[in-house]
């Protein structure tokens, strides 16, 4: 006997897996159904198929849907998973990224600490500030305040060389000793702001000493002493320009001294006045004269430097030997962080100064005169000497010569200018020994470098000078001024 159910049942069984081959039995079922007209005789054997028919394209249906459904569910379960890996990445390149700053944040400290030799001084700088909150006394206070700003100059120096290297060699060396003057700057305009009148002018004269005699004068007995047996040639191109500027600032100390003592009304408020007013105007020229050389030596006669920017370059490219982890703006921040300590222990230095000097025995102008400079240009004193010994000798004249021109004719008019604006009264008159050393500095220090040769007895002179200059800062006391007696 027939049975139409079990029939469609077993054939619909083959393709209830395959949506592909009932699609296409239902379509050839439904053609076929369409065009075979009902015939007597046979009525429930058309009705059998027709059944069947219908039940086969039913189930071909259920299964079109079927797999969408569960590429649907696999779909959004494709999704699900993107998110959280998306998610999973984000999280690992956000702590590989602050690994790498963190790697990088420890080879900068190493490299701007532990990179020079004078890092054991670092701990005088703490010591300095935990000596003024604790009032352990003020010697203590000014000398780790001292002792911390001979490194703190160094690594200015050497954060400055970072900065000066997008600008090319010549704007770079003026950059990098525009940045080695930072603590005599600092130091005067806080003497300045107490008021500290003696005080600024032997800081800002101790540092062109210091540049002229001890900064090249050491540098060039040790660089001829370690190229001893050999003729060494001198640039004496940058060296005329540095001594004729110089000159000019000479000038301008030496007219307030012999306006003094020209004034024949001896109105000594008179006197005061004419000085101040002098003084004024001679620091307008002076201004005008630097950045006049600086016009010289970056614009209209850079040809004359360029020898000297060659080497400068290739020296440091010898010297460097590898990629510094510091760029420009890792320098210009460790830059600002290192002035800000630089103005605290000014600060320190200046209103201290005083009370050590008593406690200590050490007449104020020596420590004034001598100490502070040298302490000062302790990054300038290190490069000069090491140049030398590489028989780098322009780029040392460029150091200690470049430094003081500009601490002659660009801080002095500019700390004075400062007063001026403030209506305090700061003029250019050093008193007579203190303009007769400087005369005699500029003036020895231009006969030395006259002719195209150095050797080691050039530096040994001018060594010898600074000793006599400081001994006889040392030596030398304040008398009390005498009283008038009215007859």
């Amino acid at each position: 006997m027939y049975h139409p159910r079990r029939d469609i049942s077993a054939a619909a069984a083959p393709y209830s897996f395959h949506p592909f081959r009932a699609r296409q039995f239902s379509r050839s079922s439904a053609s076929f159904v369409g065009m075979a007209p009902p015939q007597s005789g046979g009525g429930g054997a058309e009705a059998g198929d027709l059944l069947e028919t219908g039940l086969l394209a039913a189930a071909a249906v259920k299964e079109e849907a079927a797999p969408g459904a569960v590429k649907t569910t696999s779909t959004s379960g494709r999704l699900a998973d993107g998110d959280e890996e998306g998610a999973t990445g984000t999280t690992a390149a956000t702590s590989s990224r602050l690994r790498r700053g963190a790697r990088l944040a420890a080879a900068q400290l190493q490299e701007v600490f532990l990179g020079t030799r004078l890092f054991p001084l670092f701990s005088a700088v703490p010591l300095a500030v935990a000596a003024q909150h604790l009032h352990l006394g003020r010697a203590w206070v000014f000398v780790f305040s001292l002792i911390g700003l001979a490194p703190l100059a160094e690594r200015v120096s050497f954060l400055s060389e970072h900065i000066a290297e997008t600008a090319g060699p010549t704007a770079g060396g003026i950059l990098n000793a525009t940045c080695g003057n930072v603590p005599e700057l600092i130091i005067a305009l806080f003497a300045l702001h107490k008021e500290k009148m003696e005080i600024l002018k032997w800081s800002l004269l101790g540092s062109i000493l210091s540049n002229l005699l001890l900064v090249l004068g050491s540098s060039l007995l040790c660089g001829g002493l370690a190229n001893t047996g050999k003729e060494r040639p001198l640039d004496r191109r940058q060296a005329d320009v540095s001594i004729g500027l110089l000159m000019l600032g000479v000038l301008c100390h030496i007219l307030p001294l012999l306006s003094k003592y020209t004034n024949g009304t001896g109105d000594s408020i008179s006197s005061s006045g004419s000085v101040l007013e002098l003084s004024r105007l001679s620091a307008i020229v002076m201004l005008a004269a630097y950045f006049g050389g600086l016009v010289f030596q970056l614009k209209t006669h850079r040809q004359i430097f360029e020898q000297e920017d060659i080497s400068e370059s290739s020296s440091i490219s010898s010297d460097d030997g590898g990629s510094s982890v510091i760029g420009f703006a890792s320098a210009v921040v460790w830059l600002i962080g290192m002035t800000v300590v630089i103005a605290v222990l000014s600060n320190y230095i200046v209103t201290t100064i005083e009370e050590a000097s008593e406690s200590l025995g050490i007449p104020l102008r020596f420590i004034s005169i001598i100490l502070l400079p040298i302490v000062g240009n302790a990054a300038e004193h290190a490069g000069a000497i090491i140049f030398a010994f590489k028989n780098k000798i322009d780029i040392t004249l460029g150091i200690a010569l470049g430094s003081a021109t500009q601490i002659s004719l660009l801080v002095v008019p500019i700390i004075l200018i400062v007063s001026w604006v403030n209506g305090i009264p700061m003029d250019l008159d050093l008193n007579l020994l203190e303009t007769g050393s400087l005369v005699m500095t500029v003036f020895t220090t231009a006969f030395t470098l006259q002719d195209d040769k150095w050797h080691y007895l050039k530096g040994f002179n001018l060594t010898l000078c600074y000793i006599v200059i400081a001994v006889c800062f040392f030596t030398i006391k304040v008398l009390p001024t005498p009283k008038k007696v009215h007859a």
